[in-house]
């Protein structure tokens, strides 16, 4: 595999343009634009690919070679899809298997909030609850708080590609940064904050101020 082709750069191409290249690859074929699509099966396989590529490219320019005392990782034997995020289902193992798979439903259904509770619950911390916490986290816009879920998900799991895919995505969109929205505030809310504002310019005028 020439990785070059794979991103459709050249050698010569700047590092910031290799990651504009992954980057605008890493959204086209990402899993989670495929769910329950016919394709779902060729953009895992096209998106495991991407990552390979891009990997061998980075630590190339950085003096590592896939294998070597710099890491010891052998890009090929990486298995990206099964574990990846969007219409395919992971098989869990262990006391929070059942737990998993109803969090990775619920978020795939957009109900965030479920997700969170249900993460809440479960018995012990490990990666996969990070990546799926850090998953809920991305999806709220929330992007320090979800690179610091993931991140420790790659720590936990290193060999994991789905972990170090979606912190990749997200180091490569940009996403440092994110904050929490304020609450936002329902039409009851507003009605009493300005009836106060009111009351309080009445007592004002009366006053003569």
């Amino acid at each position: 595999m020439d990785p070059y082709k794979v991103l459709g750069v050249t050698p010569q191409t700047s590092d910031d343009d290799v990651k504009r290249a992954y980057r605008e690859l890493a959204r086209k074929y990402h899993p989670d634009n495929y769910i329950n699509n016919p394709l779902a099966d060729l953009a895992e396989a096209r998106m495991k690919e991407i990552n390979e590529a891009y990997d061998m490219i980075m630590n190339e320019r950085a003096g590592k070679t896939a294998g070597g005392a710099s890491g010891g990782q052998q890009y090929g034997g990486q298995q990206y899809g099964r574990s990846q995020y969007g219409g395919q289902q992971r098989t869990y193992t262990g006391a929070n298997a059942a737990l998993y798979s109803q969090v990775r439903q619920a978020i795939n259904q957009g109900n965030l909030g479920m997700a969170e509770q249900m993460l809440q619950r479960a018995n012990g911390r490990d990666a996969e609850w990070f990546y799926l916490m850090g998953t809920v986290y991305y999806r709220k816009g929330w992007y320090d708080e979800a690179a610091r879920a993931y991140t420790q998900a790659c720590q936990m799991d290193p060999s994991n590609m789905e972990y170090r895919t979606a912190l990749n995505n997200l180091n490569m969109s940009g996403g440092y940064g994110g904050y929490r929205p304020m609450q936002e505030s329902n039409m009851c809310d507003f009605c009493v904050q300005l009836a106060i504002c009111n009351c309080c310019m009445n007592a004002c005028c009366n006053a003569g101020c």
